[in-house]
């Protein structure tokens, strides 16, 4: 008998990287919610900034344009106390042929703790997830036909749910 293994899920079945809602367990689902419920009320607070992610590295890989989206997540991770690095694609190695494994192996090397991963192609952020060591999340923000057009900081703080479900 064959088991479909989710890639988003650890050895454990705990939340590891966050792809798609299709295919997590509905008590998953309910935990992410619930933790990016309790992120929401940061930006209600005077100093809009809370330490939860203090000293982890955040990568937003985003090989295709986007505003709403890079900055959405960017504000997330900042309020959150991350580290956001935020990777000009045309301007990186890719543009003289680098590929985006490539491109993730060396930021891997500088001690990312996760990527959030735009791309045209479906399925990158899969790719990347299967390419990645234990210890870095990847986010989709975004694949293919797999594209939000109305965010809003919440989704950020869903995203970043996944680091408190460990």
């Amino acid at each position: 008998m064959f088991l479909h293994k989710n890639p988003q899920l650890n050895k454990n079945g705990e939340l590891h990287h966050l792809l798609s809602i299709e295919g997590l367990p509905a008590d998953i689902l309910r935990q992410i919610l619930d933790t990016a419920e309790s992120f929401v009320g940061v930006t209600e607070r005077e100093v809009k900034k809370v330490p939860l992610l203090r000293g982890q590295a955040i990568f937003n890989l985003f090989f295709e344009p986007s505003t709403r989206t890079r900055t959405t997540f960017e504000i997330a991770a900042k309020r959150l106390s991350a580290d956001v690095i935020n990777l000009a694609i045309n301007v990186s190695s890719t543009s003289k042929g680098e590929s985006m494994l490539d491109t993730v192996a060396n930021l891997s090397a500088m001690q990312a703790d996760m990527f959030i991963v735009r791309h045209a192609q479906s399925g990158a952020p899969y790719l990347i997830a299967r390419h990645v060591s234990p210890d870095i999340h990847v986010v989709n923000a975004g694949d293919g036909d797999r594209k939000s057009t109305r965010l809003n900081s919440s989704h950020g703080y869903i995203s970043y749910a996944v680091f408190c479900l460990k």
